[in-house]
């Protein structure tokens, strides 16, 4: 193994191979919520409303 920096190379690697994956697996989840909010609003509901829903129920109980 070859260390830069301090840093084994090889371990460097899978690091950024793994941080591209999340990255690609994040894109993903916010296309899908996008088409989520995009039916929702085809259904006649509010986007800003769900948000602000989604929002408070995020927030703890004693936080609401």
């Amino acid at each position: 193994m070859t260390d830069v920096g301090g840093i084994a190379a090889e371990q460097l690697r899978q690091i950024i191979g793994r941080l591209e994956r999340l990255h690609e697996e994040k894109d993903s989840l916010q296309a899908d919520i996008r088409e989520v909010f995009a039916e929702a609003k085809g259904n006649g509901l509010d986007p800003k409303i769900l948000r602000q829903i989604l929002k408070l129920r995020r927030m703890a109980a004693n936080e609401r």
